[in-house]
């Protein structure tokens, strides 16, 4: 597999376990260090902002993809290699997925779940068969993970989600999972 973009869904807030900044600084790096180009939302603030910022730090290439509508809200970046401003909120997720290799998801809210779960219907009806990886830090993502067991044993998955969702439980496991995934 060769990976040269990763989209990151992320929270624009920080959330309240600083450790969810450090998961984001820490992939930024990652990324950088390995010359995969990181897209998302375009946002200053939040882990959206930490894990931009660690990987501009690292020399690393940065796109941003934001809808006009949250110029305001999400204060842009103002220092990526690119700045994408699209109409809505739906052109916005078809870019993002249409510019990476993979999907990584880090902890975040309402917005950061629509777009986990678009990627993994689309992925699910065979509209792209990429990769998404979700960091579950601190466990961030447990009710999550055990909603989608409970949707899988009651019978409303068609395969195990597992094979749709990498889980990895620190930026070092995924590191190893996507080691792996680069030398398959």
């Amino acid at each position: 597999m060769n990976i040269k973009a990763v989209t990151v869904f992320c929270g624009s807030k920080p959330g309240n376990d600083p450790a969810y900044i450090t998961a984001a600084q820490d992939l930024g790096k990652l990324l950088a260090n390995n010359d995969i180009t990181l897209v998302y939302g375009g946002g200053n603030k939040g882990i959206m902002g930490a894990i931009a910022n660690a990987c501009l730090a690292a020399d690393g290439k940065v796109i941003g993809i934001i809808p006009k509508l949250l110029l305001e809200w999400e204060a842009q970046h103002e220092g990526l290699n690119e700045l994408i401003v699209t109409e809505s909120m739906h052109a916005r997720k078809l870019l993002l997925y249409e510019k990476c290799d993979v999907a990584i998801v880090l902890p975040g809210g309402m917005g950061t779940l629509d777009e986990l779960f678009e990627m993994l219907t689309w992925n699910n009806l065979k509209i792209h068969n990429k990769k998404v990886y979700i960091i579950n830090v601190n466990g961030y993502y447990d009710a999550m993970i055990q909603l989608l067991d409970t949707m899988d044993t009651q019978g409303f998955m068609y395969e195990s989600w597992r094979t749709r969702l990498i889980e990895c439980d620190s930026i070092k496991s995924f590191k190893d999972a996507l080691t792996l995934a680069l030398v398959s």
